[in-house]
């Protein structure tokens, strides 16, 4: 029997970024990678052999975050300079611009239907847009400090958000309320996302551990204490057996969730190791840092199964409400704030904007030669544990 779980390989290394790559995320189809840096561009990398790239700029600060849709046709970005974008990259760089945050807008989250953003900010807000009709739907205000992250559930009921108040709040989608607050987090939290199925959240913070909650009894089920230094992301891979994590100390871990243990510390990046997700598939991954390099793996993590464990969440997303959400009850009824008049959007706060398109030469070194095997085994280390 040939062996479920395979050594990852470098099958690619992207030069483009002038500066710290900070954000990734594969397009749906995997034939698309989008990466975002603090050189204030977004970069849209087509995997396709002998493709070019796009590099598309608008931000007047650095990106903090990007995702694809759900359908692959438009990305959303996140920056400093406190606004949101949602660009159609497919037609000459047009990008929309959403403003209704008052500082760093720190993440950006589609719902699974496409129809919603979320997004976190240093203004201690959530908010939650209609993308169909370009509107504000919504604040959540009960974080005390900096909002670092939020991301919606697989099936688009429920928020996790979290921040410099060291709290990982669950709000419903729908109604706005809190419904569940995780404060045994050890300080501050940068970073939280569900799992495929939507059952546990994780979430990770300065004290550089990583830390999964089960939502159907709210209880911590993992604690993984094996970086040295802050994990700045992590992606779970479609099969919910695995888990990816990158950090400050340079490395990328990829951990066993079964078993609970490390099975491998990639060493490919010079500094800080800043973002790192799977692809839909799970047949590959990302890792972009400090040192301006995209690079992306290859893997064969259960291979044979996961497949039929997609096709069970993709069913799930569309069903009633899922049995482990009836478990999660609010202590205390927390009402949505009314938006501000001040925030109310409308054409003057959300700009069509056209910018610059610019190809960039696309970069990248395969294992294709006996040459470059070596190189890259002495530059991208990989370690079993």
């Amino acid at each position: 029997m040939a062996s479920v779980i395979e050594d990852p390989t470098l099958a690619r290394h992207f030069r483009g970024h002038t500066d710290a790559v900070t954000c990734a995320d594969f397009s749906p189809t995997g034939k698309q990678l989008a990466t975002g840096s603090l050189d204030k561009s977004l970069i849209v990398w087509n995997l396709v052999p002998k493709a070019r790239a796009v590099r598309f700029l608008g931000h007047q600060e650095a990106l903090t975050d990007l995702q694809f849709s759900p359908a692959g046709d438009l990305v959303a970005t996140s920056s400093e300079d406190a606004t949101v974008r949602l660009w159609t990259p497919f037609i000459e760089g047009e990008s929309e611009v959403f403003r209704a945050h008052a500082a760093v807008v720190r993440s950006v989250s589609f719902s699974c239907d496409g129809q919603c953003l979320v997004t976190a900010s240093d203004d201690r807000e959530v908010k939650v847009w209609s993308l169909s009709r370009r509107h504000l739907l919504y604040s959540l205000q009960q974080h005390t400090n900096r909002v670092r992250c939020a991301r919606f559930s697989p099936d688009g009921r429920l928020i996790a958000s979290c921040g410099d108040d060291g709290a990982v709040r669950l709000w419903d989608a729908t109604s706005g309320q809190c419904i569940n607050c995780f404060t045994d987090c050890g300080g501050s939290v940068n970073f939280v996302d569900f799992n495929s199925s939507g059952t546990c959240v994780a979430a990770s913070g300065q004290d550089s551990s990583l830390r999964i909650w089960d939502l159907r009894t709210s209880k911590l089920t993992h604690l993984y204490q094996v970086h040295s230094a802050l994990v700045n992301c992590f992606s779970f891979h479609p099969s919910n057996n695995y888990l990816i994590s990158s950090s400050s100390d340079g490395t990328v871990k990829i951990a066993d969730l079964l078993e609970g243990q490390v099975m491998y510390t990639l060493h490919g990046h010079k500094g800080s190791v800043l973002t790192s997700v799977f692809s839909r598939s799970g047949e590959e991954f990302v890792s972009g840092g400090a040192d301006g390099q995209v690079l992306v793996w290859r893997t064969n993590l259960d291979s044979r199964l996961y497949r039929d464990v997609l096709r069970g969440h993709s069913r799930r997303c569309m069903a009633d409400l899922s049995h482990h959400l009836a478990h999660l009850h609010p202590g205390v009824a927390h009402l949505r704030q009314p938006l501000p008049s001040t925030i109310e959007i409308g054409p003057t706060l959300v700009d069509t904007v056209t910018h610059d398109r610019h190809i960039v030469e696309q970069t990248f070194y395969a294992h294709t030669t006996s040459e470059w095997m070596h190189t890259s085994l002495s530059c991208c280390h990989v370690t079993g544990n």
